[in-house]
């Protein structure tokens, strides 16, 4: 007996027809060979974004279809069915009434009566979302590929028990091996003997889940059997349910650094040896040369005392003249490496003013008979980090340089400013005197034994002491100067906390 469907039976099955093509974005279509005729159902119009009413035709259906490719498959694809009874499903490109781009998946059967073909039947579906997402993501995995592939440092993606699965172009040039090579051998294979042990603790936490990733300073062997230092940065990659499925290791190469450090350190280590050697001499220069001195002119007054007549020729008074320049010589020498012993003076806090005063008080009887004019400018609130006695001499040296080294018909004029820059004030101390030409004597202005005017009090060693003890403060000594129109020097001395 056969069964028959109530029409009751018939509305609910339209009914779940209705729902899936609306909710599944799929259209039913049907072309009849017969009379030519081709049906669309809402969906597949509402697909198309054509009107309810639209009368769609075989040639006009194949022109939603995008020039080029799809256009050209389908035409074939529909061809094949009718005359070759061939199935398609082939996701294509469609361009819609509204002339918005949309990926669709195109599926058509023949139906055939006496092995020809009567109708042609298909869905038509909506995959443009899909489809655009898998593309996006293609796109993005294929950046992420050239990524991995071409960045500068070495990368690496290694199954659990430390076999390679992926390695980059840097990693195989760091460790000079080849894909293949590499891939033939164990993250521990290459690992330096020493530091097999590094990070395995780190490597069991990431798979138990207790960290997910670590850093490490561990070395490698190369090819050659070099040793590469290297950064090593490891993470772990998880499944949607939290198994973890492989490590992720970036290798930064270190070597350079490490050999950079290296040079530094032993550069540091030759330097403080030659400092050493320096403050050896320093201290034979202040006491051992300052003996031999002594008793050259304990010898001379000998000389003079037990052979006096010995002493009354043109060649004695030649040799205590050598003998005093000596002494003199042995003095500066004394000063200079002074400062070079006692770097490690502690250094407090001196009110810039206050420091000033008391040295312009020392020479005040000078200012009056030379009729030097001074004009002070120094905040009253500015502290320098220093040594008292060394801030007493340099302020000292350039006042006094100052006073001696004015215009032969005018008074000397000095004044002095102050200004904060940074970490540091800047004490200038400006006067119209001589000036010096820099382009002759700049490079020399602070060498020892230096002088650049015709003055009987020249020693040519003020200048190079003040900068020393400058210098010894952490600070340094700048000049502007010309000839005839005189001299700025820009003293930077540290800033003390209490300003």
């Amino acid at each position: 007996m056969y069964a028959f469907k109530t029409s009751n039976t018939i509305k609910k099955e339209f009914s779940y027809l209705d729902f899936i093509q609306r909710h599944a974005s799929i259209g039913i279509w049907e072309f009849d060979t017969q009379t030519l005729s081709l049906e669309w159902s809402s969906e597949t119009k509402k697909i198309h974004e054509v009107p309810l009413d639209y009368e769609p035709s075989v040639e006009s259906g194949i022109l939603f279809y995008k020039s080029g490719y799809s256009r050209d498959t389908i035409t074939q694809l529909f061809n094949d069915c009718l005359e070759k009874h061939e199935e398609f499903d082939e996701e294509l490109q469609i361009v819609t009434a509204t002339g918005k781009e949309k990926w669709i998946r195109a599926i058509g059967t023949p139906v055939l009566e006496n092995n020809v073909c009567v109708k042609v039947q298909g869905l038509f579906q909506d995959i443009d979302k899909k489809t655009k997402n898998s593309i996006t993501l293609a796109q993005k995995e294929t950046q992420l590929r050239k990524s991995f592939e071409n960045a500068l440092v070495g990368m690496a993606i290694l199954d659990l028990d430390g076999s390679w699965i992926h390695v980059n172009k840097s990693l195989c040039r760091i460790l000079g091996y080849s894909k293949e090579e590499l891939k033939s051998l164990t993250f521990l294979d290459i690992t330096h003997p020493e530091d097999v042990e590094v990070g395995k603790d780190a490597l069991k936490d990431m798979v138990h889940g207790n960290i997910d990733s670590y850093e490490a300073e561990k070395r490698y062997l190369s090819k050659e059997g070099d040793v590469i230092w290297a950064k090593l940065s490891s993470s772990i990659i998880k499944d949607d349910n939290g198994n973890p499925l492989h490590f992720v290791a970036q290798i930064h190469d270190l070597s350079d650094i490490k050999r950079s450090n290296k040079k530094v350190i032993q550069l540091l280590e030759t330097t403080e040896n030659q400092n050493k050697r320096l403050l050896n001499f320093a201290h034979i220069v202040s006491h051992n040369l300052r003996s031999h001195y002594s008793n050259l002119g304990m010898l001379l007054d000998l000389f003079r005392m037990d052979i006096p007549d010995a002493t009354n020729n043109e060649i004695f008074p030649l040799v205590e003249e050598a003998v005093r320049q000596l002494g003199e010589t042995v003095v500066n020498l004394n000063e200079v490496a002074a400062i070079n012993i006692e770097r490690n003076l502690k250094v407090e806090p001196i009110n810039l003013l206050e420091k000033y005063n008391s040295v312009s008080g020392s020479i005040s009887a000078l200012v009056l008979e030379s009729k030097t004019k001074i004009c002070v400018d120094i905040d009253k609130d500015l502290y320098v980090k220093g040594i008292p006695a060394y801030l007493d001499s340099i302020i000292l040296n350039f006042l006094t340089n100052a006073i001696k080294y004015k215009k032969a018909d005018e008074s000397a004029k000095i004044e002095l400013k102050t200004q904060v820059k940074d970490d540091f004030i800047i004490l200038a101390i400006k006067d119209y005197g001589l000036g010096i030409d820099l382009k002759k004597h700049g490079n020399k202005l602070f060498g020892m034994y230096k002088t650049f005017h015709n003055h009987k009090d020249s020693r040519g060693l003020g200048l190079f002491i003040t900068k020393n003890q400058v210098e010894a403060l952490g600070g340094k000594i700048e000049v502007e100067s010309k000839v005839n129109e005189g001299t700025t020097f820009y003293i930077h001395l540290m800033k003390d906390e209490k300003n």
